[in-house]
């Protein structure tokens, strides 16, 4: 086991513990305060149903006795007030039940999280290897010199390798790192990047994919991040946009951001909400493609989101949609 894996292992006992004796003080404060507003309430009862005894001898100016206490008038009471109090206290222990379980259900949404995630960022990256193993093959029995594509398949893998790491490491610090702090990543080369890997896929639907960005500009951002958010776009656009049409990917500086957009001439969003599309799980049914699952868009807002950016829909109408993400620039 890394030093890494060490470290977040213990960041997660640490928050158990953590939850765990918070979760024991509540109870035992709330238990007490229940027990003592439940025996606070029986005495004043007892108090209040009682009354005087007589003298013993029957002397005026005599002390009078031992107070009186009807037992049918308060046992009711002292009843009713064990059951409240067994009540509250279930109450209690059903709420501390669910405070001390926390640390497990967002363990649960972080495992869940990272697997859909995982599974959708390896996707576009699988597909493409899938092509360039086809073409491999035709050309093979072709005749043909394949170093080209084994190449380009060797990339390929290298992407996944990288992004599955990518993954990982956020997962591993929830969602973002020290190194964050300081990192680095060039437009230019991560929309070339990403723009290859999109390449077979793209020419499968007869998309052309346009590629315009300053070879200086660079951003506050992880390579691979970066990388993973402009492939996420790309594959939204792609998947929307009509056959023998082109997608454009344009990077400009502006200020002390970078401004980088996805255009297409897709049908649009339609109906649905603009800020809905980075929801998890939202999805267009205008696709007519193979069925997406509404991660893309979610995670190109984490990768903003984690590097002080932002993301938003540009524009949208039935002659396309311009999506644009925003990065502070190194």
């Amino acid at each position: 086991m890394s030093a890494r894996t060490d470290h977040a292992v213990a960041a997660d006992r640490a928050r158990v513990q953590r939850s765990a004796l918070r979760t024991g003080l509540w109870v035992g404060i709330a238990s007490a305060a229940v027990v003592t507003a439940v025996t606070a309430t029986i005495i004043t009862a007892l108090l209040t149903a009682s009354r005087p005894g007589p003298r013993p001898h029957g002397r005026p100016g005599e002390p009078l006795g031992d107070r009186i206490l009807d037992l049918d008038d308060v046992l009711p009471v002292v009843i009713a007030m064990g059951v409240i109090g067994v009540l509250l206290l279930g109450v209690i222990a059903w709420y501390a039940s669910r405070r001390a379980s926390e640390p497990l259900a967002e363990a649960l949404g972080v495992q869940r999280a990272f697997v859909a995630d995982a599974s959708h960022e390896l996707r576009t990256p699988l597909t493409t290897l899938n092509s360039r193993i086809q073409l491999a093959e035709h050309r093979l029995r072709q005749g043909e010199d394949v170093g080209r594509v084994l190449a380009d398949m060797r990339a390929d893998a290298a992407v996944m390798d990288a992004v599955l790491t990518d993954l990982l490491l956020a997962a591993e610090t929830a969602g973002g790192r020290e190194s964050d702090a300081t990192a680095s990543a060039s437009v230019f080369e991560s929309l070339q990047d990403a723009a290859a890997l999109i390449a077979p896929r793209a020419a499968e639907r007869g998309v052309r994919v346009d590629v315009q960005a300053p070879a200086d500009l660079q951003v506050a951002a992880e390579q691979t991040a970066l990388m993973r958010a402009v492939i996420a776009l790309l594959d939204n656009a792609v998947r929307y946009s009509p056959d023998g049409t082109s997608v454009q990917l344009t990077a400009v500086a502006s200020g002390r951001q970078a401004q980088i957009r996805v255009a297409d001439h897709g049908p649009g969003l339609g109906d649905m909400d603009p800020e809905r599309v980075f929801d998890r799980f939202a999805r267009s049914t205008a696709s007519t493609e193979r069925r997406g699952f509404g991660l893309g868009l979610a995670l190109v807002r984490d990768v903003a989101n984690r590097f002080g950016g932002s993301v938003e829909v540009e524009r949208t109408s039935p002659a396309g949609t311009t999506f644009l993400l925003t990065l502070p620039r190194a």
